[in-house]
């Protein structure tokens, strides 16, 4: 998922909701991108009691990790340039984010704390994935925006397509959706998730 955020990042067209509170926090901190990532991780894991999502070391290694890989790898990269090269990065990061998140979530090791929100609501209150991810990615749009962080058309196709896609993925690595009945064969073929 980090090499997800560093691409959107170095593509110059907005980074993802989150990130954009994150850069918003940063310019008011002087703290590094990564580093505000962790910090900001650790209160949000106190929002799934009521939602009983229980942390695990998949949420440790999420917390410590994304942040940590963000940090390291930043400075070994650079700006985009070039409207082909920019958008191939933005649409790279968002389904390398997608793929990571499908792949962790569903090993069952524990969610990263802003993805434990998205599967209590699913678990807790019945809402799709996507629903519940499109909403957490809404909100901290809006709070990071408040905070002046930084954002383009990157961040509006991360805020309104990541819930989908995850939705997608999570399935793909075999987690239990509840409530989504299952794709029929002509969409399964159609996303690549028929057997043959």
């Amino acid at each position: 998922m980090a090499p997800g955020i560093v691409a959107l990042k170095r593509s110059g067209l907005g980074l993802g909701p989150w990130d954009v509170l994150h850069d918003g926090l940063a310019r008011h901190t002087g703290v590094d991108l990564g580093t505000i990532g962790i910090l900001v991780g650790i209160p949000i894991v106190v929002l799934w009691w009521p939602l009983r999502e229980r942390p695990g070391i998949g949420t440790i290694a999420n917390l410590v990790l994304i942040g940590t890989f963000i940090h390291l790898l930043l400075p070994h990269t650079h700006q985009a340039h070039g409207p082909v090269v920019r958008v191939a990065l933005m649409i790279g990061g968002i389904a390398a984010f997608a793929v990571g998140q499908g792949m962790y979530i569903a090993a069952g090791l524990g969610a990263g704390p802003r993805d434990g929100l998205m599967t209590g609501l699913h678990r807790r209150l019945g809402w799709s994935i996507r629903l519940a991810r499109t909403s957490i990615e809404l909100t901290a749009l809006v709070i990071g925006l408040t905070l002046g962080g930084s954002f383009g058309v990157g961040t509006f196709a991360f805020a309104l397509g990541i819930g989908p896609m995850v939705q997608v993925t999570l399935r793909w690595f075999g987690f239990p959706l509840r409530g989504v009945p299952e794709l029929g064969q002509d969409a399964a073929a159609a996303l690549g998730l028929s057997g043959e």
